[in-house]
């Protein structure tokens, strides 16, 4: 009895002890919880619900440009694309899974951008586990990248070529999708998309994540190849930013794979023609999922571009130099055996804007012209005579002559110099405005001889000094922009081949030739600038290829006005009116008066030209020829167009002056079109009266 009441109460005391110790328990855990809860539970809870903002950029077209009378000039051309648009940490083992699946719907031809770093990668993650077998025990306690680079090192040749044709396809789609920036569109191929290729990946789409068909554009110059040179190109999506120039765009917000303008006014109005990328917020969740996506700033077209540039009279330009060089080539064949290129721009004086730019170059042995407009920026060739209305200012200023001081045009002889004389030995004692007229060469000598300190000539003695007057004549010649930059707007320019380049000290005679324009070599836009000052009564204007810039416009028409592009005065001669009247006089009776170097060919025009006609003696392979220039304006009296030209390497003694065609049928050209345009626009005015009294 006693031994079974001893057992019945032993059992509840251990069923006690268990179930105080699951309480215990239960209430740690409860415990726990509580704490979670109460301490931890919004932490928790943000890391279930944990967000993040990712912002995107998308590019839009580039900006147009126009004429000076709104004629389209360069385009975009929409086109079809394959786009790739990634999510946030994406893999390359799901960016492979997408290629491999994208390359049955889509040609990929093209695989010439392929890399053999490509295919070492695409190798290694379709062949993980042969690759890694080749690391020791040792080589596998390396870092990763360390395992990485060995596997690199360690693949054959013959892994290689284990990559098939269609592999090679994947490969080159798995590049562009490597490229692609996260939950940023990316171009997969926009080339050569057929209308069913299109068609058949819009359709499974679904089975491709963040694949899509969409619109691309590409650059296209209306009326190629006139201007393109100087309009310049874009780099293309595989080549991105200019490797040279990459932080200054990367601090700019650009993307290393926009297309930027890389040459010409591309690249000189780059921050305008870019436009405002389309800006959006993307909410991602733990998982890199988009959850939510806004629209922060719409993207916009850049500034469209109006330039200065006359596109009728351009193409007029472009036809007249083409037709006088082949003139000269075939009538003259053997003294103009090196005759290859010409080089002329037309300015308006007052403001600078180039109502044309041409520079083109003859081939002889393919026998067809190339479009170099930007020649007439960097070619320097030596102007001749066409620099002598700065040596008279130069002597008028200084004080060395006197307006209508005369001077003996004999020959000029120095003891251990070169003998200096004009091209004529008619020309008299001419005035500064004769000198001019009749393009004496021993005026201008005395000119820079008393620039020197040489003032009285001696027959054989020799100079008297040796090459003092440089800097003065080229201070000179500097106000007038031969010699220094014009401040064109684009991104180079020559500066010419100046006296001051060489390593040896200037000589007295070579001063004497600078006089004459024989020394120092010029571009055509210096030319263009320099008589442009003295047309305009002696302010030096920077050129302008651009004459405004328009806001984007939906339809073909340009937009409302952003900017217009003022003139920008570089300096103001500073010297007395009356010297720049004497020149401009004598520039006048050039191409006007009897005698003058260019009358036979100027003087009947009805616009009243004035200017200056240049010859300089050229070496090109040993042997001596001539280069012809012309610069000039009209009216005289009220000057609203000026221009300059330079044809190098004519036959010498060769009386086809091409330099004086070419200008006569280039200003012939300015006004007839000019006065079209005015009958063109009375006729409109006149039907419109009609129409409204009707």
């Amino acid at each position: 009895m006693g031994e079974k009441k001893k057992q019945k109460s032993h059992l509840p005391l251990r069923l006690n002890v268990l179930f105080f110790a699951i309480f215990i328990l239960f209430s740690l855990l409860i415990l726990q919880l509580g704490v979670v809860q109460i301490l931890h539970g919004e932490d928790a809870q943000a890391e279930i619900d944990r967000t993040e903002n990712v912002t995107s950029k998308t590019p839009v077209p580039r900006a147009k440009m126009y004429d000076r009378n709104g004629n389209l000039i360069v385009d975009n051309d929409l086109k079809y694309a394959i786009t790739y648009t990634p999510p946030r940490n994406v893999q390359p083992e799901d960016n492979l899974e997408t290629a491999e699946k994208l390359v049955n719907y889509m040609n990929m031809e093209d695989t010439d951008s392929v890399t053999e770093r490509d295919m070492k990668d695409y190798w290694i993650l379709k062949n993980r586990e042969k690759a890694f077998s080749r690391l020791s025990s040792e080589e596998l306690t390396l870092s990763d990248s360390e395992q990485y680079q060995i596997v690199l090192d360690r693949m054959t040749q013959e892994d290689l070529n284990s990559i098939t044709d269609e592999e090679m396809e994947v490969i080159a789609i798995k590049r562009e999708l490597d490229q692609a920036t996260q939950l940023t569109p990316h171009v997969i191929k926009n080339e050569g998309i057929s209308k069913e290729e299109y068609a058949i990946i819009a359709e499974h789409a679904h089975e491709l994540p963040g694949i899509s068909v969409s619109t691309d554009w590409e650059r296209v110059k209306v009326n190629h190849p006139t201007l393109s040179n100087l309009i310049g190109n874009i780099t293309n999506r595989n080549e991105g930013l200019p490797r040279q120039d990459i932080n200054h765009y990367l601090s700019r917000n650009y993307s290393l794979n926009d297309r930027v303008g890389e040459s010409g006014l591309e690249e000189e109005y780059e921050p305008y023609l870019q436009g405002q990328k389309e800006v959006r917020q993307h909410i991602t969740n733990s998982s890199g999922e988009v959850i939510k996506s806004e629209l922060v700033r719409e993207g916009e077209r850049g500034k469209d571009l109006m330039l200065s540039v006359d596109m009728e009279l351009q193409k007029e330009i472009d036809k007249i130099l083409q037709e006088e060089l082949q003139a000269a080539i075939t009538k003259h064949p053997y003294e103009n055996r090196y005759v290859d290129r010409a080089m002329a721009v037309m300015m308006d004086p007052d403001t600078g804007e180039v109502l044309a730019i041409s520079g083109q170059r003859y081939d002889r042995d393919k026998k067809e012209f190339y479009d170099e407009p930007y020649r007439v920026l960097y070619d320097a060739q030596l102007p001749g005579s066409a620099v002598k209305g700065a040596t008279v200012l130069a002597g008028l200023d200084s004080g060395v002559i006197q307006p209508g001081e005369r001077f003996r045009d004999q020959r000029l002889q120095f003891k251990g110099s070169p003998d200096k004389g004009s091209w004529t030995s008619s020309i008299g004692s001419p005035t500064d405005i004769d000198a001019l007229k009749k393009s004496s060469n021993v005026y201008m000598f005395r000119v820079a001889m008393r620039l020197g300190g040489h003032w009285d000539y001696v027959p054989k003695q020799p100079l008297s000094y040796n090459g003092e007057g440089y800097q003065i004549l080229s201070n000179y010649f500097k106000q007038f922009g031969l010699g220094t930059k014009t401040g064109v707007d684009y991104p180079y320019e020559a500066t010419g081949v100046l006296g001051s380049d060489r390593v040896s000290p200037v000589k007295g005679y070579e001063v004497l030739d600078m006089a004459i324009g024989q020394f120092e070599a010029y571009t055509t836009i210096q030319l263009g600038q320099y008589v442009s000052t003295i047309a305009n009564g002696g302010y030096r204007i920077a050129p302008r290829l651009v004459k405004q810039l328009h806001n984007p416009s939906n339809t073909e028409e340009l937009g409302s006005v952003y900017q217009v592009q003022k003139p920008t005065i570089l300096n103001k001669v500073e010297m007395e009116e009356q010297y720049l009247n004497r020149v401009q006089e004598g520039f006048r009776q050039v191409f006007q008066e009897s005698g003058g170097t260019a009358s036979s060919y100027f003087n009947d025009a009805e616009y009243k030209p004035a200017g200056k006609t240049g010859t300089a003696q050229a070496f090109i392979e040993g042997v001596e020829t001539n280069n012809l220039s012309l610069v000039g304006y009209a009216p005289y009296d009220n000057p609203e167009v000026a221009f300059a030209l330079i044809v190098p390497y004519t036959g010498q003694g060769n009386e086809y002056k091409i330099n004086n065609i070419i200008g006569r049928r280039m200003l012939d050209a300015y006004f007839e079109l000019k006065e079209e345009r005015e009958l063109g626009n009375k006729k409109s005015s006149e039907d419109e009266e009609e129409s409204e009294e009707e």
